[in-house]
């Protein structure tokens, strides 16, 4: 029996895949628990559809994913804390640091899409990764200032 999965099933396949599967595992879980739809000619022509949107969805959010990388490559943010000696700072510049200071600027980045391998501890110059998609990642300048 051939069918169109709706979900994900394990050692099946994911949702979208045409597969191939038993009378009996098709007719008694996949197509009662809404899993999956029996390939039929109108539910592929339905399925080819949906692809087809997702694609122009997906083309277009990576489209404005790549403009808000290139003007994050022109932000360039100073945030100011209190330091001793050598430069070490008491306490950290954070990713949610950095998401606020974007914030101020104009721009709604969440924290978790800004990659810090480690908090920052001194002052300096630091480039910071933001991850905008999955295809796509900005970079922003931030200065760490003497208070």
């Amino acid at each position: 029996m051939q069918v169109i999965l709706q979900a994900d099933v394990p050692n099946v396949g994911r949702a979208g895949d045409v597969v191939n599967v038993r009378e009996g595992f098709g007719r008694n879980y996949l197509l009662p628990r809404k899993k999956a739809v029996v390939a039929e000619p109108g539910n592929l022509r339905e399925l080819e559809h949906q692809k087809r949107v997702v694609a122009a969805k997906l083309q277009k959010m990576k489209k404005g994913a790549d403009e808000l990388s290139a003007k994050l490559a022109g932000v360039s943010l100073t945030i100011a804390r209190e330091s001793g000696e050598d430069d070490k700072l008491f306490g950290s510049v954070t990713n949610k640091d950095i998401a606020d200071a974007l914030r101020s600027e104009g721009f709604s980045i969440d924290r978790h899409d800004i990659h810090l391998d480690a908090p920052i501890k001194q002052l300096g110059i630091f480039e910071v990764p933001v991850r905008l998609h999955p295809e796509v990642t900005g970079t922003v300048k931030v200065w760490v200032v003497k208070k």
